[in-house]
């Protein structure tokens, strides 16, 4: 049995810089983190493939069928002949649709699990094509360090040694579709947001420098989200609230956001206090890498 975590990715930040003519896609640098939070599969390696889907937010992830487990899996069958499958299982404990990238994680968890099964390498270039061609955020979770995310999303900066960032994520439990958020954002094929490109993240910057780079970085999606889902006003003035809060924005296409604070004591606290007020909430205090 080979076992994998897929944990949580944060945007710390997000910005949209047009759409391309080419296919429409819109173009984005964002800044990526990943937490110890997430889900975990494990796969038992065999000659078919399957997915059992238990945990927490089981029932909202949807029919085990159209899972992007199974969908990474079948994209890098059609890069290496003979490849190896097996049973999956998935604990499912992130929300969905939440702007985490869990069904992202997921899949690059089973890319990872299938190298280990079949002898890969894990710089092998199909596990790579494999990644792109099941989703735009699977790149991104391959390898889950700190970097920036380019393009789509089908484009991967270098490893970036940060600080660790003490937070809280929150979600309301209110599922936001991602293609409804860029909708709203207006733009037409070829047009260009006019924005001042994201500035450079320097390797191995403490909590200090980080916090002043976010600071004047953002999350274009947000107006958006907000229309989609005006819970996530009240989410972000909770966590900006908060005592010891630094920044509070959110995250990819929300409903998730996160608050920034100065030691994992103050997340924790906060994390209490916003739980009991709001037990129905998915909230997680963690550290940022």
């Amino acid at each position: 049995m080979l076992i994998a975590r897929a944990p949580a990715k944060v945007n710390l930040t997000l910005h949209v810089l047009g759409r391309r003519a080419a296919d429409g896609y819109h173009e984005l640098e964002s800044l990526v983190a990943f937490t110890g939070a997430g889900d975990l599969l494990s796969l038992e390696p065999g000659a078919a493939l399957s997915l059992s889907v238990e945990g927490p937010t089981a029932q909202a992830a949807g029919d085990s069928g159209d899972n992007l487990v199974l969908r990474a899996a079948r994209e890098l069958s059609e890069h290496v002949p003979q490849l190896r499958f097996g049973v999956f299982r998935l604990t499912k404990r992130l929300p969905v649709a939440a702007g985490l990238g869990g069904g992202s994680s997921d899949a690059a968890a089973a890319l990872r699990l299938l190298a280990r099964a079949n002898g890969l390498g894990l710089d092998d270039s199909r596990l790579l094509d494999a990644a792109r061609a099941t989703g735009a955020d699977v790149t991104v979770c391959l390898s889950p360090k700190a970097r920036m995310m380019l393009g789509a999303g089908e484009r991967v900066g270098a490893p970036l040694e940060l600080a660790g960032l003490p937070a809280v994520l929150v979600n309301p439990g209110v599922g936001v579709a991602t293609a409804p958020v860029f909708r709203r954002l207006g733009l037409q094929p070829g047009e260009s947001a006019g924005v001042a490109p994201h500035p450079a993240t320097p390797a191995g910057a403490d909590r200090d420098e980080l916090w002043r780079l976010l600071g004047k970085c953002r999350n274009d999606l947000e107006p958006a989200a907000l229309a989609e889902a005006p819970v996530i006003r009240d989410v972000l003035a909770l966590l900006g609230a908060a005592r010891g809060c630094k920044l509070a924005r959110m995250s990819g296409s929300g409903a998730t956001c996160f608050g920034l604070f100065g030691s994992p004591h103050a997340a924790a606290r906060a994390a209490a206090v916003i739980r009991a007020a709001h037990p129905h909430w998915w909230v997680k205090a963690a550290m940022l890498r």
